[in-house]
């Protein structure tokens, strides 16, 4: 207990919000450097990606009662599986004649179901809009055959191409450069906090009763320097070469006497 005690680290939050402030620089200078940083990255370096987005409406052709409402909600869940199946891929690789794999391009899909809702909506990220666009509209296309000849389902109904505004989706220019700014600033931060932690350097009073946590009994004055002595002695010197060369100037005066 005494052991665990003896530990732990006070920290004094009132000493180092102050420790904090006397390094101001270093936490601007930390703050727009890396606010720069993620800037230049976000809006030079990173690659522009646009989405596209294809929706299908999932629903029998002849609705006779609720059930069938019903079921073509839960086909929409069904749907979404079979979409981003391989088959479909694959084959949307070769009609567009694409230079990727199916994995690759499982990962620029993503599907969405609105909520309470049979539309199924494919959204395609891509660094070219035109390609978004492209791939989204093939998918719909083929996802929509497949249902009908694999599963025995009426096709679902595309209501909604693909577009290509030209409009990037990422990176966020704005929200990088405040994360990186915010980055940097936590980053020189939290460097000040652990050097003043592992600063045990005793410079005043407050800090032996802080550090030691002993009471101070009394304080000696500053000692005075060596080379005072020292100095003395050479100005004395100086005063009487002076004093000499001054006799030497009046002869006269020196016989006299």
């Amino acid at each position: 207990m005494g052991q665990d005690h003896q530990d732990e680290i006070e920290i004094d939050l009132k000493d180092l919000f102050f420790e904090m402030l006397n390094h101001w620089k270093i936490l601007l200078a930390s703050t727009i450097m890396t606010a720069a940083i993620a800037l230049v990255v976000s809006k030079f370096i990173m690659i522009p990606q646009y989405e596209s987005t294809a929706a299908l409406y999932v629903l029998s052709n002849s609705i006779t009662s609720l059930a069938d409402i019903q079921i073509g909600s839960n086909l929409t869940n069904d749907y979404m599986v079979v979409v981003k199946g391989r088959p479909v891929l694959e084959q949307v690789i070769k009609n567009l004649n694409l230079d990727e794999d199916y994995q690759q391009l499982d990962h620029k899909i993503t599907l969405n179901n609105p909520t309470d809702s049979r539309i199924l909506e494919i959204t395609v990220k891509d660094a070219d809009p035109d390609r978004a666009k492209e791939i989204a509209d093939e998918m719909a296309v083929v996802a929509s055959d497949y249902i009908s000849i694999k599963m025995d389902q009426s096709p679902p109904t595309t209501i909604q191409n693909g577009y290509a505004d030209g409009n990037p989706v990422s990176p966020h220019v704005g929200t990088n450069t405040v994360l990186g700014a915010l980055a940097g600033f936590l980053l020189a931060g939290a460097v000040i906090a652990v050097l003043y932690l592992m600063n045990d350097t005793i410079m005043t009073a407050e800090d032996v009763e802080r550090k030691l946590e002993m009471n101070l009994l009394g304080s000696l004055p500053e000692e005075v320097h060596e080379d005072d002595g020292a100095k003395i002695k050479k100005t004395n010197k100086e005063k009487k070469k002076v004093k000499q060369r001054n006799m030497k100037k009046q002869p006269g005066k020196m016989k006299s006497a």
